[in-house]
């Protein structure tokens, strides 16, 4: 304790000066907006290279799993090349089940995973650099994972499909029934689709993909198979509870969807 007393006694001048000089520091970001909008530029690119280091080493510890993942994905698109190449050209077609030419689709990197919140959200390593921009769906090869809600130059943040404001379209597979996807903030591997009308023929294990109706995902991107649903007597609506294709709290590389034609049908939208 005596040690700690002649330190601060020897130093004091020192020490004072550097609290005067943070203090300073502080006060001069809160007052003038260009150094505070500086700062915090400057605080994001160090969080973000921070989360970089850090998944950079948990990423190592995962290489099997995602070069397993990779190999289902190369199986998948080596079947479909080959079903395709058995066709007359002139019967060939690209719908957007296949991902068709209104998509470009950008690889990334999730560097930050939240899951154990109510409202949660990713940090994936593209940013408006790499042409990333909100509204950006988010999928990887196992089914869907969120949306692009803000982006840096370097950086974008995702809401989670794990977020209780997040509602997404989709429809079960084998019919033209649709509805919206949502988290009630309980089982990470299980989410809710609500408004699927009681003449639906709902059945435990069937397929819900997304609906293909929004300007963000295209349709046919799996989301997961129903795990158990409900319908009471005065419901008009079943209560659906679906199990996730994706591991939601292991997620490492995944596609940005950007829709080419996006803005010219909110242009025409706006016009009505």
């Amino acid at each position: 304790m005596q040690q700690i007393v002649n330190f601060l006694i020897k130093y004091k001048n020192t020490l004072l000066f550097l609290f005067l000089f943070l203090l300073s520091v502080f006060f001069t970001i809160q007052s003038h907006s260009y150094h505070k909008s500086k700062f915090i530029s400057s605080a994001n690119f160090l969080t973000g290279g921070i989360y970089s280091w850090v998944n950079n080493i948990d990423m190592y510890f995962n290489l099997k799993e995602y070069n397993e993942r990779l190999v289902d994905e190369n199986k998948f698109l080596r079947e479909n090349l080959a079903a395709l190449s058995e066709k007359e050209l002139d019967s060939v077609f690209l719908d957007t089940i296949s991902y068709d030419a209104p998509y470009k689709f950008i690889t990334a990197k999730v560097i930050a995973n939240r899951y154990s919140r109510l409202d949660n959200y990713l940090l994936v390593n593209k940013g408006e650099n790499d042409s990333v921009a909100t509204d950006f769906g988010v999928i990887t090869s196992r089914g869907i994972v969120g949306i692009v809600d803000e982006t840096s130059n370097n950086y974008s943040r995702v809401i989670s499909i794990l977020n209780t404001n997040s509602a997404i379209n989709v429809k079960l597979k084998k019919t033209n029934h649709f509805g919206t996807l949502k988290w009630n903030g309980k089982d990470p591997n299980i989410v809710q689709v609500e408004e699927i009308p009681r003449l639906a023929p709902v059945k435990k294990g069937d397929t819900i993909h997304t609906e293909g109706r929004s300007l963000i995902f295209p349709k046919g991107i799996p989301v997961g198979v129903v795990e158990n649903y409900q319908l009471k007597n005065n419901q008009n609506y079943y209560d659906i509870n679906v199990r996730l294709f994706n591991d939601m709290t292991n997620i490492g590389y995944v596609y940005l969807i950007k829709n080419n034609n996006q803005e010219e049908i909110k242009s025409l939208e706006s016009n009505e």
